[in-house]
């Protein structure tokens, strides 16, 4: 199938389908002509002449952390549907939180023809800063607020003190923290400064006794809760930074048969689907991932559209999700 075959079939001219291909303008008229007969047909423009022909390649380049993790995928699936109705193709750099290899992925995409790149952060250091000024298509961060690109985070800080402060109005003051590395600007340094802002608004002295770093994995959060267990019987509560180190938690808490919420309570960050299926359901923060990943997309495609350089920033807000791991 041929353009002029398209523009035949519609009953317009050839110049009227390349527009339409391309975006420009054309009666609204022509353009229903033209987009039921691609819809009948199944027709697909060839890229390499569509780049050939317009200098753009139509193609985003996306650096993701762990692609088998749910809170990504939610996230690329927002970029995804926003990118594929304008007519953009996608390419994946699955990192696995390696940032070696998300150097190495940004100067790839910077050198192999992609219109924009959307980086979905989680540790960022200055080799990141410097690589993305130097980049000269727009980038937009997703998960973190940096002054040097574009970005789209979410409020880990207020989210964590909500958590939190639900658990001291509960009762609880021996809270305990499960967090990440603070490295992590925003899972890691925000959420714990949230959970200590709402120690220190109840009048609540932190022990820093009861406060240790987990990775983002389920036995990740069981070990540490573990840890924390067997040295500090005391406990009452605990914080966890994501579901998953939550999850994990609460299966250590089970295995040694402490009621969960009488003895200890729990909060986690995110409302995955474990969140709503484990036993007692988790008390969380509900995180707009999904809408992250259509602002990104849709920030990027503006971004490609002002062909300037300008930095836009967006923070998202969150739902409490009360169950009954705290009730």
């Amino acid at each position: 199938m041929t353009i002029a075959e398209i523009a035949k079939l519609a009953g317009v001219s050839r110049a009227a389908v390349s527009r339409y291909l391309n975006n420009g303008y054309i009666s609204e008229e022509k353009k229903q002509k033209i987009k039921k007969v691609i819809e009948q047909t199944g027709y697909r423009p060839s890229l390499q002449a569509q780049t050939l022909r317009t200098k753009k390649s139509k193609l985003i380049g996306i650096v993701l952390p762990k692609i088998n993790s749910e809170t990504i995928s939610r996230i690329v699936a927002g970029i995804s549907q926003v990118l594929s109705e304008k007519g953009f193709q996608i390419l994946l750099a699955n990192t696995e939180n390696n940032v070696q290899k998300e150097l190495e992925y940004l100067n790839v995409f910077q050198n192999n023809n992609v219109e924009g790149i959307i980086f979905i952060a989680t540790l960022l250091n200055k080799e990141h800063k410097n690589i993305i000024k130097q980049i000269d298509v727009p980038v937009v961060i997703i998960g973190q607020k940096v002054d040097y690109t574009s970005c789209i985070y979410h409020n880990d800080y207020l989210a964590a003190k909500q958590l939190t402060e639900i658990m001291i109005c509960n009762g609880r003051k021996k809270i305990a923290y499960i967090g990440v590395t603070v490295k992590d600007k925003a899972a890691g340094l925000e959420r714990k400064k949230g959970y200590l802002d709402a120690l220190k608004s109840y009048h609540i002295v932190a022990n820093e006794n009861i406060m240790t770093e987990s990775d983002f994995s389920m036995e990740s959060g069981y070990d540490a809760m573990k840890r924390l267990l067997e040295q500090h019987e005391h406990i009452d509560a605990i914080f966890c930074a994501t579901d998953f180190i939550a999850v994990g938690a609460i299966k250590y808490l089970k295995e040694k048969q402490i009621n969960i919420p009488q003895q200890i309570q729990i909060v986690g960050i995110g409302h995955t689907k474990l969140s709503e299926i484990i036993t007692p359901t988790l008390t969380t923060a509900h995180f707009y991932y999904k809408t992250s990943g259509q602002d990104g997309a849709q920030m990027l495609l503006d971004l490609l559209k002002e062909q300037k350089k300008v930095i836009k920033e967006v923070k998202l807000g969150f739902e409490i999700i009360e169950q009954q791991s705290t009730k």
